[in-house]
Formats: C-alpha cells, sequence, structure tokens
C-alpha cells in the first residue's frame, strides 16, 4: 500500500509541473505546434536518466525510485498527450509536422536519456 501511495503522490506532483510547462509553453509559444509536450518529454527523459543513473550508482531505496521515477517522472512525460498531439496534427492535415514532431520527440527522448546516463555516470 505504501508503494502506490508513493507512486500516486509523486504522479501527482510531476503531472502539476508538467500542466504549469504546458501552459507556459502555450503562452509563450503558442498553439500551432506541441513544442511543450515535446519538450517535457524529452527533458523528463534527461531527467530519468540522471536519476535512474545516480539511484543505482549510490544504491538508493525501491520507495525512492517509485516515488521520483514511477510516480514524478511518469506524471511529468506525457506520451499519451504526445500520441493526442500527434493525432490532432494529423487530422488537420499537418502529415510532415506530424511526423516530424514523432520523430523528433521520439529521437530526442532517447538520446536525452543516454546523456543523462552519460552525465551522471561521468561526475565523481
Amino acid at each position: 500500500m505504501l508503494n502506490l501511495l508513493l507512486v500516486v503522490l509523486g504522479g501527482g506532483i510531476g503531472a502539476g509541473i508538467r500542466h504549469l510547462a504546458s501552459m507556459g509553453a502555450l503562452r509563450l509559444i503558442g498553439p500551432n505546434f506541441p513544442w511543450g509536450t515535446m519538450a517535457i518529454n524529452i527533458l523528463g527523459s534527461f531527467a530519468m536518466g540522471l536519476f535512474i543513473a545516480a539511484l543505482s550508482r549510490r544504491g538508493g531505496s525501491n520507495e525512492l525510485r517509485l516515488f521520483v521515477a514511477t510516480g514524478i517522472f511518469g506524471g511529468f512525460t506525457t506520451f499519451s498527450a504526445f500520441s493526442l498531439d500527434f493525432a490532432t496534427l494529423w487530422e488537420r492535415g499537418a502529415t510532415l509536422p506530424a511526423f516530424g514532431y514523432a520523430l523528433a520527440s521520439v529521437t530526442g527522448a532517447i538520446f536525452a536519456l543516454f546523456f543523462g546516463l552519460w552525465l551522471a555516470r561521468s561526475l565523481p
């Protein structure tokens, strides 16, 4: 039960941060392209790489992993929103931007995770 509560609490925090970041991007950049969602997915993947590498290096607890990785980062990253954004672009007839968005989001997130892993493992 404690594990579930840790995930729920972390997920709520992550979702709240995602909402604030999405609204900020919408106000700054506008609604024509899902820049906020893409940036959140890439940043969340980078942070996940840093966290998981640091956790494995320092022998962190399963409870901390559940709260931060599954909860906060799971609530923060937005691949469900990513899918909806892709569908919206597709349905608008913006085929090339839709595929560009998918390619940039997925490859950027994977690259960011590996970069986070490398960076955290490189630190003393």
